[in-house]
């Protein structure tokens, strides 16, 4: 693996450089071949907090992973943990396609048991459906509507292109709008 380690506003030192790519080298065990593109590795300190963000491109899949905590070794492990449960499921998806005659299981190594895969499908059950009826708003109301149920995102139709969108509370404290493309 190439490991593209940088630090924004932050010195990385070389103990935090060989902690990074040791802990992100047990990834390795989970592809078929070496990854041959680079992991963008962006290590920074904001407001006491220590973020480490993570950005491995593959083929047809792009593993990206963010934490932050109060010490910048904790958020390393914690953005490796989640990771490697990333690729577990990625894993699990694909098997499952491959399984079901579409032939894409080249990108992970075969590995465990029946039960292993289905403790990862336990992971992606439903437990809840909503319907409602979707109010013609504009985006200012529907950031209301949704502070006010105190809900992090909330999907609206869209009064300007009558389409669906969605609004939602960015990690930064701002919002965010997705539209239909």
């Amino acid at each position: 693996m190439n490991y593209n380690i940088r630090g924004q506003h932050f010195q990385v030192t070389d103990a935090l450089r060989d902690y990074v790519e040791k802990k992100l080298s047990r990834l390795d065990k989970y592809f078929e071949a070496p990854i041959t593109s680079d992991i963008n590795v962006t290590l920074s300190v904001t407001k006491g907090k220590h973020a480490v963000e993570v950005t491995i491109p593959l083929t047809g899949v792009m593993l990206r992973a963010e934490e932050k905590s109060e010490d910048m070794y904790a958020s390393i492990d914690l953005v490796a943990d989640k990771l490697e449960r990333q690729i577990r499921k990625h894993k699990t998806k694909v098997n499952r396609k491959f399984r079901q005659g579409s032939g894409v299981r080249v990108l992970f190594k075969e590995e465990g048991s029946a039960v292993g895969v289905l403790e990862e499908e336990d992971d992606l059950e439903l437990v809840r459906t909503k319907r409602f009826a979707l109010k013609p708003m504009d985006v200012e109301e529907a950031i209301l509507q949704m502070n006010m149920v105190g809900h992090n995102f909330f999907v609206f139709s869209n009064v300007d292109n009558k389409e669906v969108s969605v609004v939602y509370k960015r990690s930064d404290g701002k919002y965010g709008l997705i539209e239909q493309g």
